[in-house]
């Protein structure tokens, strides 16, 4: 196994290496991890389906939706939550600041193009007709219910997630063999989705599979948005609210949990506290 001291340093490698990767492969990457997320977010709807009690149907979720970040890191993608680690490569003047934001950027969109590609593709594929169509109003209640977050509760939610995710890639790299690193990530990831914590990359799937599932549906949505002055019902109303009540807290909670939290502390301990000695 390898030691706190020896991630740091190999990850410190890893993440110089991801903020020189072409454009187009940065991109492509992106959009796998983002389908990659999607998939395992579908099983764990799926698996989680009319369990009772509803704690076993989130054990059973929890169980199922790390097989997304277990395809991310073994077969290869690059993740924006994951990648709030690059920190570390910065800090020790191995990376960027500007190939840091190049790689959140255009990973970024790229996750969001994979989860929303999934999303759609498992809708009009009639995935969501799965348990006689209740799946789909499933899909339709978790968007509603995401999108009704407080703005404080979602950035709070965002930091414990991404506290877990970027533990779950950093312990990952403890282990040099396949079954140790698929174990050492499932746990973490496990753990944030039995709390209810919030992942913006994961959200980029949710969210969009239950407006578009309340649309070839006909499922009504009850909620309401105001937008530049206009004011939005339904469905439309659904996607204005995604952007500013979720994407945006949720996405600055995941980066301060993951870069400001978890890579910087790892940081100071194993770099700079070395230097101070």
């Amino acid at each position: 196994m390898n030691s706190p001291a020896s991630i740091t340093n190999n990850y410190t490698d890893i993440a110089e290496a991801k903020t020189k990767l072409p454009l187009g492969k940065m991109l492509v990457l992106g959009i796998f991890a983002g389908a990659f997320i999607a998939f395992g977010a579908i099983g764990s709807q799926i698996a989680a389906f009319g369990v009772k009690p509803e704690a076993l149907g989130r054990m059973l979720s929890a169980a199922v939706f790390p097989i997304g970040l277990m395809l991310v890191l073994v077969a290869g993608a690059e993740l924006f939550t994951g990648n709030c680690l690059i920190i570390v490569s910065v800090l020790e003047k191995r990376a960027t600041l500007s190939g840091l934001v190049r790689n959140w950027v255009f990973v970024y969109l790229g996750n969001l193009i994979g989860g929303v590609a999934v999303a759609a593709l498992a809708v009009y594929g009639h995935v969501f007709d799965m348990y006689n169509f209740e799946l789909a109003k499933v899909a339709v209640n978790t968007a509603v219910t995401k999108t009704s977050l407080d703005f404080l509760d979602a950035f709070i939610k965002g930091i414990l997630c991404n506290v877990l995710v970027c533990g779950a890639v950093w312990v990952s790299f403890a282990a040099d063999e396949l079954a140790g690193k698929v174990l050492a990530l499932f746990l973490p990831v496990s753990l944030f989705v039995l709390c209810g914590f919030e992942h913006c990359i994961a959200n980029m799937y949710f969210v969009p599979a239950g407006i578009l599932s309340s649309v070839e549906y006909k499922i009504p949505v009850e909620v309401g948005a105001s937008f530049m002055g206009y004011s939005l019902e339904g469905p439309l109303a659904l996607l204005v609210k995604f952007f500013y009540k979720n994407l945006l807290p949720v996405t600055l909670g995941n980066i301060v949990g993951g870069a400001l939290i978890l890579g910087l502390g790892y940081w100071f301990v194993y770099y700079q506290s070395c230097r101070d000695k």
